[in-house]
């Protein structure tokens, strides 16, 4: 998760970012609480970790049938348990 996103999801009258000011709908600047932005990055992070490092759907479908579904769930496991839930 970005740090535009992480303000987009914490504070719902934000509907325009440039830079680091958040806006609202009448181009008031909306202020928002940096600590908490980051530590929702922080906890995110791993989301965007697994993404990267997970197989592309044609090497999965590729395990799938090659190895079958335990492989397949062993590939998967592996790499939710390099990078665990917060």
């Amino acid at each position: 998760m970005n740090k535009h996103d992480a303000i987009l999801k914490l504070n719902y009258t934000v509907v325009t970012i440039r830079g680091d000011i958040a806006y609202d709908k009448d181009e008031k600047e909306v202020k928002y609480d940096n600590a908490a932005v980051e530590a929702l990055m922080e906890a995110e992070a791993y989301k965007d970790k697994r993404v990267a490092e997970y197989p592309s759907i044609v090497d999965q479908l590729d395990t799938l049938y090659h190895g079958g579904y335990d492989a397949w769930k062993a590939t998967i496991e592996a790499v939710k348990n390099k990078y665990p839930k917060g």
